[in-house]
């Protein structure tokens, strides 16, 4: 255990606060520097203050609970040792350090001199002032501790200066800057002092007066274990009666007169009149349990829990510890040979352990000079322990790939019909895309989410597996647009949180008889092209004069076997316990909850989320009779000329064959020929294995290629058969059941759900939580079970 404080004391520390977080079962949480844990108690304060506002008004509820939150002042200013009408309240430090900077008036040839770890937004900030105001700005270089070289400090306050500025500790890294002694050469100069205790405040002890700044910021989220969206501005009550805000608010001065207005005393006239007060409630509740559990207990325990993480990591092959000589504290910052910072933690984060990676973008002036791109922050908060830092260690030693997730503080493997007793949030029925992409958004917002498949993973019995998916802004009503578009925006969130390139962006045209009257597909920025211009735009695809497309140069192609990994991965990372192999016999309301049945136990949840494709109906009896199951098959074709069937000379496409049905394809792309198929099929048993690709099938589809893919000259490379489950008007049905809203379902992708996965899965969370989403009405699965036309 940690050396310097006890055993006993340190273990019931921990084990206290441990039972007062609700996080701190879900992941090995070593993010306290990005947004700590809060307890229990700052969840509950938030939201029945936000109960409050909702039952009798805003200003009613501020008005109520006011003495409390005044209680925050005193609280704050017993933690840095100042007093309490010398602190505000802000929505950030950021906004805090800009108000405090603002306030100061910088004009043309005002110096700022700034340490090198100054935060990002800091630094933009004082870029802006030097372009609109001609600010100087004068950066200090760090010496070979890597802190803040102090004789450099003093040299440049010899000439006059306007401010001084550091971070206690910088988003970098784990160094800890003298903030005391940048404080005793400032006073000497005579030039106010702006310290950043951003990472330090919770983490550190910090007194304003033993540093010796004129100004200090900090953040609720971070060592205050408070809520995202609070900060706070402390401000020398000299200097404090001097600055006044740019923008003066009525919370922070007085209209006293036609044209005069006077401002409040010391810091709260830099306040405003509008913000949470729920949040700010929040943060008091987190000061008083931080004044409870003991300031100086806790700085004691992060600090020493830090020196053993940074020897922890130290000691593993292909681990470098990037901190500098000076870092200390509960920060320690690292990167992995051959890999980049980003994909570390990404990896990480599926094993269950909560770090981040931190680019040079963040901290050009540390990360930029020290010639690191980026570097992996791991930091610890009083929740964490041993355990913790051995799990980190263990995820990150060599034959680990990071995939597996590490088990959490007493956590022992155990069979399935054991796990399949305990109580959890949600069961999702159904790994394809739309129950991957639910399980992942609702466990990314808190729920314990239990995972069931009936099959073994990756199989072939659905309607998710396959290589390649299209995507496409063409739709034939604009009812569809609003989803369509979070459609896209969501596949851009799935990348950037997975690290995968998902989607490639072909165009596509989707071609109907000239002579078939109006109708077809249309949507934004899509045009209608003849058959000539559809040739000049894909020249691999053969339509000919008798057909007019639609062009929509925004579609594309999925990787839809990457997108399924993703997305498991991404579970596995927000703590989903997914069991593959699991069939769900029967399901029930219970009260409030559901109740599923499998044969390995029964299990209760607050909420059932239903994706099971062709097999909704078996499930939920009402769509028996409403969805059709149909066979599709696709096949690859081979090519003599593969660049005429790949990007750019063909992207997605489909064509409306009259007497036949609708031909659609997929370039040849990542290596693969081209693909494609038939929109339509005869009706099939999900309860059977998917017969094998027929001589017939591949000789029908082989015809078409012919007809319209020229150079599709090859033999068949590869075929599979896959599923459909078609609802009227092939529409989905998304929402809760009307007898039982404790139970969602996303159902009948009709042959072009897969597009919509990863929107539909937060649409899903959205109404699980009780997000109103007006734009999922004319999917709501009442309509569909009424059959509305």
């Amino acid at each position: 255990m940690t050396a310097q404080l006890d055993g006993a004391v340190t273990s019931r520390l921990v084990a206290a606060a441990r039972a007062a977080t609700p996080g701190a079962g879900h992941a090995h949480h070593l993010n306290a520097a990005g947004a700590a844990l809060p307890s229990a108690a700052v969840l509950e304060t938030v939201v029945d203050h936000l109960r409050l506002e909702a039952r009798i008004g805003g200003y009613e509820a501020a008005e109520a609970v006011r003495p409390r939150a005044e209680q925050a002042y005193g609280l704050a200013a017993r933690l840095i040792g100042g007093r309490a009408e010398d602190v505000a309240f802000t929505e950030s430090a950021t906004v805090a350090w800009h108000r405090a900077v603002d306030g100061l008036r910088l004009g043309p040839g005002d110096r700022v001199v700034a340490t090198s770890s100054t935060y990002v937004s800091s630094a933009l900030h004082l870029f802006e002032l030097r372009r609109r105001y001609g600010v100087v700005v004068e950066v200090i270089g760090a010496d070979e501790t890597g802190a803040v070289d102090l004789g450099a400090l003093r040299a440049a306050l010899r000439t006059p200066a306007a401010l001084v500025t550091a971070a206690h500790v910088p988003t970098s890294s784990g160094l800890i800057e003298p903030a005391a002694a940048i404080g005793e050469i400032a006073r000497a100069a005579g030039v106010p002092y702006l310290l950043d205790a951003t990472q330090s405040l919770g983490q550190l002890p910090v007194d304003v007066t033993e540093i010796g700044c004129a100004m200090l910021v900090g953040t609720g989220r971070k060592f205050l274990r408070g809520p995202r969206g609070t900060g706070l501005l402390w401000l020398d009550p000299v200097l404090g009666g001097e600055l006044r805000p740019p923008a003066p608010d009525v919370r922070g001065a007085s209209w006293t007169a036609d044209d005069e207005y006077g401002l409040l005393p010391g810091a709260r006239r830099f306040e405003t009149w509008e913000y949470s007060h729920a949040l700010r409630l929040g943060l008091t509740a987190a000061l008083e349990e931080l004044h409870a559990t003991g300031a100086d207990a806790t700085h004691r325990h992060i600090a020493a829990l830090g020196e053993e993480m940074r020897a922890a990591l130290a000691a593993v092959p292909g681990v470098r510890v990037v901190d500098p000589p000076a870092a200390g504290g509960g920060i320690v910052t690292f990167v992995r040979d051959g890999e980049t910072p980003a994909r570390t933690a990404r990896a990480l984060r599926v094993a269950g352990l909560h770090v981040v990676s931190v680019p040079a973008a963040h901290g050009q002036w540390d990360l930029g000079r020290r010639g690191l791109a980026g570097v992996v922050r791991a930091s610890v908060h009083v929740y964490n322990d041993s355990d913790d830092i051995a799990a980190l260690v263990d995820a990150l030693s060599p034959g680990r790939t990071g995939a597996t997730r590490v088990p959490l503080r007493g956590e022992r493997p155990v069979s399935a019909p054991a796990l399949l007793s305990e109580h959890v949030d949600t069961i999702v029925i159904g790994a394809g895309v739309h129950g991957s992409s639910a399980a992942w958004q609702l466990a990314a917002r808190g729920d314990r989410v239990l995972h069931l498949e009936q099959f073994a993973a990756g199989h072939e019995r659905g309607s998710s597996h396959g290589p390649t998916r299209m995507i496409r802004r063409a739709y034939p009503s604009p009812v569809w647009d609003d989803l369509v578009d979070r459609a896209y925006l969501a596949w851009a969130a799935l990348e950037a949180e997975s690290g995968r390139a998902l989607v490639t962006r072909t165009g596509g045209l989707y071609a109907r008889p000239a002579d078939g009257g109006a109708g077809g597909l249309r949507g934004p920025d899509c045009t209608l092209v003849d058959g000539a211009r559809a040739a000049e735009i894909f020249p691999g695809l053969a339509l000919g004069e008798e057909y007019v497309a639609v062009h929509d140069p925004a579609a594309g192609v999925i990787d839809a076997s990457g997108a399924l990994a993703a997305l498991a991965e991404l579970g596995r990372g927000y703590g989903v316990r997914r069991h593959d192999g699991t069939p769900v016999l029967d399901w029930a309301p219970d009260g409030e909850g559901v109740v599923v049945r499998t044969p390995h136990g029964a299990v209760r949840a607050a909420r059932l989320v239903v994706c099971a494709g062709p097999w909704t109906g078996s499930l939920i009896p009402a769509f028996a009779d409403v969805l059709r199951v149909i066979r599709i098959v696709n096949i690859h074709v081979g090519s003599s000329v593969t660049s005429t069937l790949a990007p750019p000379a063909l992207g997605s496409f489909s064509v409306d064959v009259p007497d036949v049905g609708l031909l659609y394809g997929i370039p040849a792309i990542g290596g693969r020929a081209v693909k494609i198929g038939l929109d339509l099929g005869p009706d099939d048993d999900p309860a059977a294995v998917p017969g094998p690709v027929t001589e017939t099938e591949r000789a029908t589809l082989r015809a078409l290629a012919a007809r319209f893919l020229p150079t599709a000259d090859g033999g068949v490379v590869a075929d599979l058969a896959c599923r459909y489950t078609m609802a009227p008007n092939n529409r989905f049905a998304v929402g809760p059941l009307p007898e039982t809203p404790q139970v969602l379902v996303a159902a009948a992708c009709s042959g072009h759900g897969f597009k919509f996965g990863p929107a539909i899965g937060a649409a899903l969370a959205d109404l699980a939580y009780g997000v109103p989403r007006p734009d999922l009405d004319f999917l709501d699965p009442a309509r569909m079970l009424r059959r509305e036309r």
